[in-house]
């Protein structure tokens, strides 16, 4: 006998590119209204069932000294740490623009892993998935 088990981190719908564009405007205006300065852009993207939301944030000035260290100059070092994208999560869309599971990255498995929403389901919507994620923002 085979029992079928609803699993929130696997399957999905692929996305339509009308969907994608709905979801990015969202993601997009509540990061911008309630998150403004945390980040300096976001890189959303789409893939399959999957949306992934990326941020890039302004670093951290380093002493002359660790800057020596690293043999980079102020403008290197800022330049190129402006383009290290921070991965904030990875939605799965199953078809419900209201209902997306969410998984975080793990940098230390360099994989997704899955995650439940600040709501304590499984299940939110992009702004949701946007507000758990941003506990990678805080300040340093």
């Amino acid at each position: 006998m085979h029992v079928w088990v609803y699993d929130p981190h696997s399957g999905g719908v692929k996305i339509s590119a009308a969907v994608k564009q709905r979801a990015e405007r969202r993601i997009r205006a509540y990061a911008e209204i309630k998150y403004a300065g945390k980040f300096t852009r976001l890189g959303i993207r789409f893939h399959g069932v999957f949306c992934y939301i990326d941020a890039y944030t302004e670093p951290v000035e380093l002493p002359e000294s660790l800057l020596l260290a690293v043999e980079e100059t102020r403008e290197q070092y800022l330049e190129r740490r402006r383009n290290v994208l921070l991965h904030l999560c990875r939605l799965r869309y199953f078809g419900d623009e209201e209902r997306w599971s969410m998984a975080f990255y793990t940098y230390s498995n360099e994989k997704y892993e899955p995650s439940v929403f600040d709501n304590g389901s499984f299940h939110g919507t992009p702004e949701e998935a946007f507000e758990t994620a941003e506990v990678y923002l805080q300040d340093e």
